[in-house]
């Protein structure tokens, strides 16, 4: 065995279901957060060790949210409040069934599409800041989706 051997093999035999994992956290956080930003709503959880672990459980649309679409985004295609609620829904929903696992390859797409939107129309110069990274995470995980510390694998599974 070669010297670039030895350690090819010790990656190697990292699972993909941990980086999988790491992958659906790590994407599904900054959605997650711009999400939280549009909503109001009652909130669980606590701050723990320094991270703020709190959630606030959707029951409106802030109204600075649409002003945001309204003045900021300015999206071509739909109006400034059905934008506004259509991307709190989304940026709440997909990053949770991406952390679950479930129905991963479908809200990875959900989620690429927004950034997608968010780099064609609305922030077009962020794409090596953000946005490229986001895409390259999304698209491993469409195409080799979840790994199998994910409910999709739980599922759906393939009985053997």
């Amino acid at each position: 065995m070669t010297f670039f051997h030895k350690p090819a093999a010790f990656f190697n035999a990292i699972p993909y279901a941990l980086i999988a994992l790491f992958l659906r956290i790590v994407v599904a956080r900054p959605f997650f957060v711009a999400g939280q930003t549009k909503i109001e709503g009652p909130t669980i959880g606590r701050e723990m060790l320094g991270y703020d672990l709190t959630m606030t459980i959707p029951t409106s649309l802030r109204d600075v949210s649409i002003d945001l679409f309204a003045d900021e985004y300015k999206l071509p295609f739909i109006s400034a409040e059905h934008a506004a609620n259509l991307t709190a829904v989304l940026e709440f929903v997909l990053p949770v069934l991406l952390v679950m696992g479930l129905m991963t390859r479908l809200s990875a797409l959900g989620l690429l599409a927004i950034t997608l939107v968010i780099q064609i129309f609305v922030y077009p110069d962020a794409w090596w800041t953000a946005h490229a990274y986001w895409a390259a995470l999304l698209l491993v995980l469409i195409a080799q989706g979840p790994g199998g510390i994910s409910l999709d694998h739980l599922l759906f599974r393939r009985a053997k």
